[in-house]
């Protein structure tokens, strides 16, 4: 048996059931479980195998990213003034040449980026396979990180000969595709509290699969009890593409599917309609919300407010390094908070709901019921951020809102399942500068065609 104690937190934000706000908290882990949180007089021992004084910190649950394309991360800046179908015309070539290598790669830099952030558990929607790729080289890649991970076997099936957005070269055979989705399930999917690693059945979009294999993706994930993930609704282009190829709604098109369920998340819903909505309420559909994202490709302001006011499950999500440039889940809070105010007004979404968003609400959208919260018979996953730095002066009147308003650099401690894996804003469980290094010698030979 394993402990850890992490003792004189300036300030506690447990996101529990009561929201609790601890001042001098404490938390006691035993193994990879958190058995006990509120003041040190309250643990069950003043000692553990590792005891971590945060006195100096605000800590709050490990924040969870609900989307995300990590080989992105080797093709950013580019088609920096495109919408999205013709950024993805423009990068499509170029991923064509990806391999395995720059799976495993790319993916862990990505972690990194996340886990500096305050990330601890994380999906990734990977949809192409060309050369040798595998979800094997990713969930290798992701493993040796330490995070939280939820491996998306995504898919494009319909080329452009076919009336799909892909060029014909990186797209896969549909029977292929199903039974490789069926061998990663049944090899690495993981459905017992405190996983660390699960499988999602994500086909990557209307524009990229046909109709057959959504329903038929469907079938196969609920078969095996596993989750759902696919793009719906994210631009004008994605709203006429569906209603002339399929003389649908975005709602009408994830019903016919089978993909509206408290097992289906979809990311991004910018151009969902006051009854879809609804209809997402009642079918407890799941959303990601990816804010800059959907800023830097024009994409509009998803109704986050809204749904939320409906009782939709909503998570963030950092998107493909590509579309965002960046992988920091904390800023996407923020940005989350500060769009929604131009929407709604300067109380639309507050500095602590837009934290709910990265916690909590990633949970809800990923099924978790053992992360998103610090409390007694949740998995020790929580992250730690020094409050004596320039980002925080003149504001230790609210450090939790201050996580968001203030923008702290990096965080400083991240603990995930009981395990510590980032101490003084470093990562323990991989060289990053070696990884740096090695990643930008690849995505110089992948975006030169080497």
């Amino acid at each position: 048996m394993s402990t850890l104690l992490a003792k004189n937190v300036r300030m506690l934000a447990t996101m529990d059931d009561k929201r609790r706000e601890i001042e001098h908290g404490a938390i006691y882990v035993t193994d990879q479980v958190i058995t006990a949180v509120g003041t040190l007089d309250e643990m069950p021992a003043r000692t553990a195998d590792l005891v971590l004084d945060l006195s100096n910190h605000v800590v709050l649950p490990g924040m969870i990213n609900t989307h995300h394309h990590m080989f992105q991360s080797l093709t950013r800046c580019i088609a920096q003034d495109h919408e999205l179908f013709d950024w993805l015309v423009t990068l499509y070539p170029i991923w064509a040449g990806l391999r395995a290598e720059h799976i495993t790669v790319s993916t862990q830099l990505a972690i990194a980026e996340l886990m500096l952030s305050g990330c601890t558990a994380t999906s990734d929607h990977h949809y192409i396979f060309p050369n040798d790729v595998t979800l094997d080289a990713q969930i290798e890649g992701a493993q040796a990180t330490g995070v939280r991970f939820h491996a998306a076997r995504g898919s494009m099936s319909l080329g452009v000969s076919s009336g799909g957005l892909p060029p014909d070269s990186v797209v896969e055979n549909e029977d292929f595709i199903l039974r490789d989705t069926q061998r990663v399930i049944e090899q690495y999917h993981d459905p017992a509290g405190q996983s660390m690693l699960q499988i999602v059945v994500a086909p990557c979009s209307p524009f990229t699969v046909t109709q057959d294999l959504m329903r038929e993706s469907a079938a196969l994930a609920r078969s095996y009890g596993v989750r759902l993930h696919t793009h719906l609704a994210e631009n004008d282009k994605d709203i006429v593409f569906t209603r002339r190829s399929f003389e649908q709604t975005p709602g009408e098109y994830a019903e016919s599917v089978q993909w509206l369920g408290d097992d289906v998340w979809h990311a991004h819903c910018v151009k969902l309609s006051p009854t879809e909505i609804t209809q997402f309420a009642q079918t407890r559909t799941g959303v990601c919300h990816c804010p800059n994202s959907n800023m830097r490709l024009a994409s509009g302001i998803a109704p986050i407010r809204r749904l939320i006011d409906a009782g939709v499950a909503v998570g963030l999500g950092v998107d493909g390094s590509a579309s965002s440039d960046a992988g920091n889940l904390l800023n996407e809070a923020r940005q989350a908070m500060l769009l929604q105010r131009v929407l709604g007004g300067p109380a639309a979404l507050k500095a602590r709901e837009a934290l709910e968003l990265a916690t909590l609400g990633g949970a809800r959208v990923l099924g978790r019921a053992d992360i998103g919260s610090i409390a007694v018979g949740k998995s020790a996953d929580f992250v730690a951020f020094r409050v004596d730095g320039p980002a925080f002066a003149g504001a230790q009147h609210d450090l939790v809102a201050a996580l968001v308003l203030c923008m702290p650099d990096r965080v400083d401690v991240s603990v995930i399942n009981g395990r510590r894996v980032i101490a003084d804003g470093e990562l323990l469980t991989i060289d990053l500068p070696v990884l740096i290094e090695r990643h930008n010698s690849l995505s110089r030979s992948l975006i030169n065609g080497e």
